[in-house]
């Protein structure tokens, strides 16, 4: 990591960026006549969507660039030390722990390749 990012902001707006993220995504299934039953274990929690968009963030302050799995576990260290209360979902996104979502698997078939 380039040194320390700037906090993008308190983890309550992040929080609420996040809903508000996810309630679109919602929406949009619900409207493509998907089943709610079917695709709400799919969906990331609002704490998970809040460590993706500011992983994202770092991604984009670094030109683009895909972090390999090194610079990956850096990027999710400094998130967990700029947002305690998110040291859990981090340590959660990193471990081999029971995957049972889609985008779980998906990620960590990103991982492998």
């Amino acid at each position: 990591m380039t040194g320390s990012p700037t906090r993008r902001a308190s983890l309550e707006v992040l929080r609420a960026e996040a809903a508000d993220e996810l309630a679109v995504l919602v929406q949009e299934r619900l409207l493509g006549g998907e089943d709610p039953w079917a695709f709400m274990e799919e969906l990331p929690s609002v704490d998970e969507l809040v460590v993706f968009l500011l992983r994202a963030d770092e991604i984009v302050e670094s030109g683009g660039v895909r972090p390999d799995e090194a610079r990956n576990f850096d990027v999710l260290r400094r998130i967990a030390l700029d947002y305690p209360e998110l040291t859990s979902i981090v340590w959660g996104l990193l471990g081999d722990g029971p995957k049972y979502r889609r985008w779980d698997l998906l990620t960590d078939d990103a991982r492998s390749s």
